[in-house]
């Protein structure tokens, strides 16, 4: 497994490519039979290609994206870690601030295999 060291530094770097809305970056961090599903409940986006595409048509529509953390990120020894953060999204004059947890399961390699984002649309996003 990789350390919990390992786990946060990669979990900082996810955001920070979030931030930079850098989708190939993202994509890189995955691995091949990686899954997605964004928000929990809704259908699971599997494989790299299917990873970019939802990144492509989230993040990378967006005019402006910023996202922080509200809280530390938790790390464990089993290569999973999570991570609470709000993203404000900006496309045209629609404006979004989402409060989300992210929870992410890295492989040894220290490749994304799941991420899981934990929010709901009534509770978790706010408009502009």
């Amino acid at each position: 497994m990789v350390s919990p060291e390992v786990l946060k530094e990669t979990l900082e770097e996810y955001l920070r490519l979030v931030n930079a809305q850098d989708i190939e970056g993202l994509k890189a961090m995955y691995a091949d039979n990686a899954t997605v599903e964004d928000p929990v409940g809704t259908p699971v986006h599997t494989g790299k290609e299917a990873i970019e595409a939802f990144y492509a048509n989230g993040l990378g529509a967006a005019d402006e994206v910023s996202a922080e953390l509200v809280a530390p990120i938790a790390t464990t020894h089993a290569g999973e870690g999570a991570f609470s953060f709000q993203i404000k999204i900006k496309h045209g004059d629609h404006r979004m601030l989402i409060s989300v947890t992210d929870v992410i399961k890295l492989n040894e390699e220290g490749k994304i295999v799941s991420m899981r984002a934990f929010f709901s649309q009534e509770h978790n996003i706010q408009y502009a």
